[in-house]
């Protein structure tokens, strides 16, 4: 059972896509959006989400794109997950649940899982994600950006 939200998830892989190819050149969201099978336009929003997070860094121009923020182990898999939620505090649904029951056993006690389940992400760090990736053989296998030396 996956917990987390499709955008959360594609948040994670794009910071990951990012550690992992932007070395030399920033990563295009063409680029990345071709190796996750994705349409360019899907990935702008989220990708400007994690920019203003301080997560990832934009560059402009033909040559621009995308390069992390800050060093790989600073960034956790909680940070990512955060910033894809904005700055919501739940879950955005205006409708409420008239019970005592849901508003004081049920919510309290989710809140709590919400935080432990966090606090688990941010002993993950984009470091061990790419680690895992480059164990796997998933670096070599999506590259667009070659870096030879001769």
């Amino acid at each position: 059972m996956v917990v987390l939200s499709r955008r959360s998830m594609l948040a994670i892989v794009a910071t990951v896509d990012v550690a992992l190819f932007s070395r030399p050149d920033p990563v295009s969201t063409k680029q990345m959006a071709a190796r996750h099978h994705l349409p360019p336009r899907h990935l702008e929003s989220l990708l400007q989400t994690l920019v203003r997070a301080g997560i990832l860094k934009g560059m402009r121009g033909p040559r621009g794109g995308y390069s992390l923020a800050r060093e790989r182990r600073r960034i956790s898999a909680g940070d990512i997950v955060r910033a894809s939620l904005g700055h919501a505090t739940d879950d955005g649904d205006s409708r409420t649940i008239d019970s005592a029951l849901v508003n004081k056993v049920v919510v309290p006690m989710i809140h709590l899982a919400s935080e432990a389940f966090l606090q688990a992400l941010d002993q993950m760090s984009v470091e061990d994600l790419c680690a895992k990736a480059e164990q796997q053989g998933l670096e070599g296998g999506y590259a667009l950006n070659a870096d030879f030396t001769i």
